[in-house]
Formats: structure tokens, C-alpha cells, sequence
């Protein structure tokens, strides 16, 4: 693949930020006051240019994920380098010369974007997490531990991902919950981490456990609805209705169309019992 021509760094300018970007530099300053914030501006630039074009499932643009992450971690006290690194995490997918970021941003964002790509979370068992992260048992601080940067963009990443889940197809989604919840939970709060702990906690419970959707409700009243019709008419009815409820797109939709249902059964109920009399008197 052809690298695409970089015109140089440049200092990003408010016109062309997302809104989300200055939400960015003012929870690292408010974490890191004396910190020089024009590497996470710098930073943002670089991987707007190298994502340029690229969309998630969503259809929004990837750099909303970049600084979807970068957020999570700044929310973390992490410093600025780490913040970096959350916004760059996955410029190597892109056409992003090997060694650019190293010589923009210098080893230490480059070695903890590397680290985040290689870290197998799994690989953290309870015994390693409770000798490697014991230093930051107690939360992240202004200087954290390597191994907790890492890991902070690597549960950054992941509870992002979480967030959006719904544009995953089910099944893997189904994969990455259980996932979630036997792995990175756990991680993430022996690591300190546990803000980013207990909301993938949520999060995966509601992918594993959602509640009753619409579509679960209205069909549960359908049926309860053909306990009024006579007993032989009960599974064609109740046929019948499951097929038209599947066939609509729309929560509005199936709400009206079981509201439909509700007011006309009794008189179809009624119609259904006069029916069967006449033809037992017959």
C-alpha cells in the first residue's frame, strides 16, 4: 500500500475539532495542570490524517472512536503520553509509516502503542495481577505503573467497543460479552481501574441478559390474548398474530398493532363462542 503524503504537523485549530477534543484537553488539564497539552492536539491531528476516510459499523467516522478512548483515559488520570497513545492505538492499521510516530511523539508513546497491540489481557491471571499491578492497587496516579498505562488503553479500548456494540452481529457479540466478563472486568479492577471495571461489568450483563425488548413484550400479550378465544381457535390465532407482528419493522408498529389486537378481540372472542354454539346445535 502507498503511503499517502503527510503535509507536516500542524497544531489543530478549534474550527476543525470535534466537539469531543476540547472535552479532551480539559479533563487532561484538570488532571495534569502543568502539563503541555499540544501533544494531545498534535496527536488528535495525526490520527485524524491517518483515519481519514475510514468509518466504524456505526458509519461514524473512526476518529470518534480515538478520542472515545483518549477520553476514557484521560477520565483515569493518565498523563498526556498515555493519552496519546489512546488516540493512536490504531494507526498501525492505517498507512502510517512504522517508525512516523516514534520520531513525532518520541519511544515512549510509540513502545506503549506497541504494548497495548501486543497485550493479551487473558495472559493477566489473578496470581500475575496481584504481584505485577500491586503498585497501583489503589487507583491510577499522575505516574502510573507501565504495566497499568497498557492496560488502561487496552480496557479503554474494549469498553468503547462495548459501548457500541450494538452494530456487532449478535453472535460475536454474545463472544465478546462473556469475554468481558470472565477477563477484562477482572483485569481492569485489580488493576485499580475500577471505574472502567464496573462499567464493563454493566455493560456485558446487558448484552448477556438484555431486557425484554419490544418485540419480546407485545408477543408475550399476543399470547396471553388468545387465552379469551375459544380453545380450538387459540394456535391459529396465535399463529396468525406472530406472523403479522414478525412481519413489522418498527417498535411504533408493533406497539399499534397489538393495540389493534387488544380492542378487537373480545368482540372477535364473542364471534369466535357464537359460532362454535351454532354449529354444536346443528
Amino acid at each position: 500500500m502507498k503511503a499517502r503524503r503527510w503535509p507536516g504537523p500542524r497544531r489543530v485549530g478549534r474550527a476543525d475539532t470535534l466537539l469531543s477534543l476540547d472535552g479532551l484537553l480539559d479533563t487532561v488539564r484538570a488532571h495534569h495542570p502543568d502539563a503541555d497539552t499540544t501533544t494531545v492536539e498534535l496527536a488528535y491531528a495525526e490520527a485524524a490524517f491517518w483515519h481519514e476516510g475510514q468509518t466504524r459499523r456505526s458509519g461514524d467516522p473512526f476518529i470518534t472512536h480515538c478520542l472515545a478512548v483518549a477520553a476514557i483515559v484521560a477520565d483515569l488520570r493518565m498523563p498526556p503520553p498515555v493519552v496519546c497513545a489512546a488516540l493512536l492505538h490504531d494507526v498501525d492499521d492505517t498507512a502510517c509509516p512504522p517508525r512516523r510516530i516514534a520520531g513525532q511523539f518520541g519511544d515512549e508513546v510509540a513502545d506503549l502503542i506497541a504494548a497495548v497491540r501486543a497485550t493479551v489481557v487473558s495472559a493477566y491471571s489473578r496470581a500475575d495481577q496481584g504481584t505485577v499491578l500491586a503498585s497501583d492497587a489503589t487507583g491510577p496516579s499522575p505516574s502510573p505503573s507501565w504495566e497499568t498505562a497498557v492496560l488502561a488503553v487496552r480496557l479503554a479500548d474494549r469498553l468503547h467497543n462495548l459501548r457500541t456494540i450494538a452494530f456487532v452481529a449478535p453472535a460475536r457479540r454474545l463472544l465478546i460479552a462473556r469475554e468481558t466478563l470472565d477477563v477484562f472486568a477482572p483485569v481492569a479492577s485489580a488493576a485499580g481501574l475500577e471505574p472502567v471495571g464496573r462499567e464493563l461489568r454493566g455493560l456485558a450483563s446487558a448484552v448477556l441478559r438484555p431486557a425484554p425488548s419490544s418485540y419480546a413484550v407485545t408477543g408475550r400479550l399476543l399470547d396471553a390474548l388468545t387465552l379469551l378465544l375459544p380453545a380450538r381457535r387459540r394456535a391459529r390465532w396465535r399463529e396468525e398474530w406472530s406472523a403479522d407482528l414478525a412481519a413489522l419493522t418498527t417498535r411504533r408498529a408493533r406497539v399499534l398493532f397489538t393495540l389493534r389486537v387488544l380492542l378487537g378481540v373480545p368482540r372477535l372472542a364473542l364471534l369466535l363462542r357464537r359460532r362454535a354454539g351454532r354449529r354444536e346445535r346443528w
